[in-house]
């Protein structure tokens, strides 16, 4: 499989159906109960009040990945940041380069949008997402702690 033979779209409302399918599995891998109505719903949402830019990945017609990427601010910089908040390859499409071409897709909209930088996080033991990140000139952050609090 080559790489021209995978292509990248901005989701719109009318991709919902096909990108839920994805964002449920994605939801299911980090041990949330699968949901397709709740799915639907949340990416809908996001879309219709432009809070966040999710960016597809087709092979041919079938839908094989997301990201999803949040604004976010830093005062400290002084400047606009996305935030690659979800990305996710259907496991049948792995190893093929689409997780490489979605997160190059992030960054082209990063810097037409005129952000000053991306940021993500994932989990310690995402070894091959690390190795991929690193590749395309991610840099580890050291020196600060990520925290969070459920309300």
């Amino acid at each position: 499989m080559t790489i021209d033979q995978i292509t990248i779209h901005r989701a719109t409302i009318s991709d919902i159906d096909q990108v839920a399918k994805l964002f449920d599995a994605y939801r299911e891998f980090y041990g949330k109960s699968r949901d397709i109505s709740l799915s639907k719903d949340f990416l809908r949402d996001r879309i219709n009040s432009e809070e966040s830019t999710i960016l597809f990945a087709r092979i041919k017609d079938e839908c094989v990945g997301f990201v999803q990427l949040y604004p976010l601010f830093s005062s400290v910089r002084t400047t606009r940041l996305l935030v690659l908040n979800d990305l996710f390859v259907d496991p049948l499409h792995r190893q093929k380069g689409v997780a490489k071409q979605l997160i190059e897709s992030t960054v082209v909209e990063a810097r037409a949008s005129n952000c000053g930088g991306m940021i993500l996080e994932t989990t310690e033991d995402n070894v091959r997402a690390q190795s991929l990140y690193k590749t395309l000139g991610w840099v580890e952050e050291s020196g600060v702690k990520h925290y969070s609090l459920d309300l």
